[in-house]
């Protein structure tokens, strides 16, 4: 591995640690909603972080022979980045890292909420598929793609079940005319 994966790698890392430890939910918010999800993911992140870079050093399977394809990994990766970072913006004050409802919640659905109910989501997995595909290993993608929707997944039933019970009909509205983190599949 190069110094510019360890640099994106760095980059990526920090801006969620960052994100982590700006974002939370405020003593003036609706407590004990996140039901600790906020650390489910952070243990399967972790957990699929380091089984595909093992699978990676114990079986070969590449996705290409060419290993090009490791830096559109790493254009994927970015791609999330500032995906996320753009999606975090424009929900603004609304988004927390844990599962909260905030005084004067709104339903946001426009932007890029008019196509995903979870973009923010949508895009971190998007920078999960950019890692896995700079192992060049299609196992360790594999192992990534599905632990990490796993988790999202877990998270999003936490989410969508405390705003069916804050919004009622209108987000069950939203949620059936909207797809959750994968456009036109899920």
């Amino acid at each position: 591995m190069n110094l510019i994966f360890t640099i994106t790698y760095g980059i990526w890392f920090l801006s969620e640690i960052i994100i982590n430890r700006l974002l939370r939910s405020k003593e003036t918010d609706k407590p004990n909603v996140d039901k600790g999800s906020i650390y489910l993911i952070w243990v399967i992140i972790f957990v699929s972080i380091f089984t595909a870079v093992f699978v990676t050093n114990k079986y070969y399977v590449p996705l290409l022979k060419n290993s090009n394809i490791e830096y559109f990994g790493l254009l994927l990766i970015y791609t999330g980045i500032i995906f996320r970072l753009l999606i975090i913006r424009s929900l603004g004050h609304f988004f927390t890292v844990d599962v909260t409802i905030k005084q004067n919640h709104k339903i946001k659905k426009d932007g890029f909420y008019k196509h995903l109910r979870h973009p923010s989501y949508s895009a971190s997995l998007l920078s999960f598929i950019g890692f896995g595909i700079t192992l060049n290993n299609l196992i360790s993608l594999t192992l990534v793609f599905i632990l990490i929707l796993t988790a999202f997944i877990i998270r999003i039933k936490i989410e969508e079940r405390i705003l069916i019970e804050h919004f009622g009909s209108e987000y069950l509205d939203y949620k059936n005319n909207t797809k959750g983190i994968i456009p036109f599949i899920y």
